[in-house]
């Protein structure tokens, strides 16, 4: 693929990740009871962008999106949880797919966990420890989650090959 082809992508997909995280932004998911737990739509665009574009472009954009998030409806807290969350995950994901450990929904349930887990740990810090009793809901929040983005992204990746060659 042409590197001018690449950087317009690159532009539609922060575009996209960035409507996702407000769509979720505007969804109440806690309204079920359960604060903090989203559906990581957004997160479909980085991985599609890891699969596609490479590493560097899936990390720039998952940082677009996430800074952009954080001007708009965020505070420092929240920067600090997205930036581990983003981070962490990304990286395990890259890892995962670049030595074929799973297929697309393997590696979405452990992007999300491990984002799940590096939010816990940021929040753990703050609070002493006193939120880890919240682990085991984010956990099957993260594979339920994981598992439905997955499943999008294998489809979308097949539905889309012929943009991406």
């Amino acid at each position: 693929m042409k590197k001018t082809k690449k950087i317009a992508l690159c532009g539609v997909m922060c575009a996209l990740a960035f409507a996702f995280s407000y769509i979720e932004f505007l969804i109440p998911f806690d309204m079920t009871g359960i604060p903090g737990i989203k559906p990581g739509f957004a997160n479909l665009v980085i991985m599609a962008a890891l699969y596609t574009l490479g590493l560097p472009y899936a990390a720039f954009i998952s940082f677009v999106r996430i800074v952009l998030s954080w001007l708009i409806f965020g505070n420092i807290t929240s920067l600090l949880y997205s930036l581990a969350g983003g981070i962490l995950s990304l990286l395990l994901m890259f890892v995962l797919k670049k030595f074929k450990v799973f297929d697309e929904t393997g590696v979405s349930v452990s992007g999300a966990v491990m984002h799940n887990a590096a939010q816990l740990a940021v929040s753990a810090l703050i609070t002493s420890g006193a939120v880890l009793y919240y682990a085991p809901v984010l956990l099957i929040a993260g594979v339920v989650f994981g598992v439905i983005n997955g499943l999008i992204l294998k489809l979308v990746l097949k539905r889309t090959e012929k943009l991406f060659s």
